[in-house]
């Protein structure tokens, strides 16, 4: 379980607690990028006595399992054979970040149970044995943006493929494509309304937009080579050669077959273009499944048999020896910032093998202990702030809310009260943190830095005089931001999220999305604009 898994699941508890879909109740924040797997957490999460933790690995995994299942069977139907290896497949097992993140908490399984369904059906349509209409199929394809949103790129070729596949002319076609659009449409209207911008919240702090191309390019070195993937990937395209070459090609499989070929690459040179992520492999697994989808299966021939063979070797080599050369331990800290292996980093943080509950982390009980004891003892409403010596300071909150701030929000947030305010300095869960520019250096992802200074100007009512010899608190630099939020159009950011729900408020909200979305003030406070 990742911190990031432990994120979704905070929502997952607000939710069934009837605070809405918010990270922390009373501010309308969306930070969990996939709205498919946070509701079907909720959907399974009111089973009593369940562990939520549990919940998201073990979903996970099925989720992954069925995924798979359905791609393999897909690619047996379509290369109309009953003797078959499993090539692509072996290639996604044997790869460490597949197996742990569809356990991780977060929507890998998801995606590939997303991926392998709608490859599933465009091939029963291909083969003219549809499993169900065309606007059922439609309305999958349209899910992909909410599986995750970069997904819309593969669900463009999807449907393109569809259309081709069963064309029946224009007003067919146009309602199939309302049956695509019916469910984002809806969910799109609702997230302009309810929390006041275009995308979720974790695409304005990752600033999606931006393009870095050389640490994309890092990013996906830093994937291949460890696992010497450019051999599976070359067996692959023999093997699809080879299978191409002795079947008859008409139009149907050649439309079929293009749409994942078209989506993966489109998927990996937009992971590249965005910079690629801070998570070994992850952003790039989608792209990957969907290179595999043709070959998932292959019939098995005397043409074919070497290369499964050859296939197979690597797999046993990459799945039990290969691994990034790299943990936190041993990593230097520069590149530290920039990518890491997740699991290695949860595993020595939480001093657990397989670190599953919230408990289980050890850096999170830690901080997150003696908070819930001054809590108890001290019930009134603070900003707290915690110095790097371990000193915990409160202050009396302007919103009658009790706030802390922490850079890893998942544990703390599954371990705190659902009435605390659990905030970041990177902005997943802090809209004070989200609309600050970007700080060169740092890892993808992780490139904004708000600290506690930001939460007391705005939140708190008192100056902290005793933390002033701590340079983010600094007098004129508390002055500074609360100059920042003086401007209106920084206030009203805070207002989209923080006011009460009303009809008039959710008009304003869907309106003004746009502009909202692209709003931003300097990370220096003293250089961003400052009101009266």
């Amino acid at each position: 379980m990742s911190d990031d898994g432990l994120i979704v699941l905070r929502t997952v508890r607000q939710i069934l607690a009837g605070n809405g879909p918010v990270f922390n109740a009373g501010e309308r924040v969306e930070s969990n990028t996939s709205t498919l797997w946070t509701y079907l957490l909720v959907a399974f999460g009111w089973i009593p006595g369940l562990r939520l933790e549990w919940l998201a690995v073990v979903l996970g995994l099925l989720c992954a399992a069925g995924g798979l299942l359905l791609a393999l069977d897909g690619t047996r139907r379509l290369t109309g054979s009953t003797l078959v290896a499993p090539a692509g497949a072996l290639v996604l097992i044997a790869l460490p970040p597949f197996r742990d993140f569809a356990t991780s908490g977060l929507e890998t399984g998801l995606i590939t149970l997303w991926l392998g369904t709608t490859w599933w059906l465009l091939v029963r349509h291909a083969r003219r044995t549809p499993a169900c209409p065309v606007w059922v199929t439609a309305l999958v394809i349209g899910l992909g943006v909410l599986v995750r949103p970069d997904l819309a790129l593969f669900s463009a070729f999807a449907g393109a493929g569809l259309l081709i596949l069963e064309w029946r002319g224009w007003r067919p076609a146009l309602l199939w494509l309302a049956a695509a659009a019916a469910l984002p449409v809806a969910y799109q209207i609702f997230r302009m309304g309810y929390y006041g911008l275009l995308t979720p919240n974790t695409a304005l702090v990752k600033e999606a937009s931006d393009a870095l191309w050389d640490h994309g390019w890092d990013y996906l070195t830093d994937f291949a080579t460890p696992y010497y993937l450019w051999i599976p990937l070359v067996l692959c395209a023999l093997l699809g050669a080879v299978v191409l070459w002795r079947t008859p090609i008409d139009r149907a499989m050649a439309v079929v077959v293009a749409v994942p070929l078209l989506g993966g690459i489109t998927l990996a040179l937009y992971v590249i273009r965005v910079g690629g992520d801070f998570m070994h492999g992850r952003m790039l697994l989608p792209a990957l499944f969907s290179l595999m989808l043709p070959v998932m299966v292959v019939r098995l021939t005397k043409t074919t048999v070497l290369p499964v063979i050859a296939l197979g070797i690597w797999a046993i080599i990459a799945g039990t020896w290969l691994r990034a050369g790299y943990t936190t331990a041993d990593k230097p800290m520069d590149q530290v910032r920039r990518i890491a292996d997740e699991r290695a980093s949860y595993v020595a943080a939480s001093h657990h093998e397989h670190p599953i509950l919230a408990e289980d982390f050890d850096e999170f009980t830690a901080v997150t202990g003696p908070l819930n004891a001054i809590l108890a003892a001290r019930p009134e409403p603070a900003v707290f702030v915690q110095t790097e010596q371990g000193e915990w300071h409160h202050y009396p909150t302007t919103n009658g809310r009790t706030i802390s701030s922490f850079y890893n929000i998942g544990g703390p947030g599954m371990l705190l009260p659902l009435d605390i305010w659990v905030h970041d300095p990177i902005g997943l869960a802090n809209p004070i943190a989200a609309h600050t520019t970007p700080l060169p250096g740092r890892r993808i992802g992780h490139n904004k830095y708000a600290p506690s200074a930001w939460e007391v100007a705005v939140q708190a009512r008192e100056t902290p005089l005793e933390l002033s010899r701590y340079g983010d608190f600094n007098p004129d630099t508390i002055d500074a931001i609360r100059g920042i939020f003086a401007c209106p159009p920084n206030r009203e950011m805070l207002d989209s999220v923080q006011a009460p729900l009303t009809l008039a408020r959710f008009r304003h909200n869907l309106l003004h999305a746009a502009g909202r979305t692209s709003l931003r003030y300097d990370h220096e406070p003293r250089n961003a604009q400052h009101c009266n």
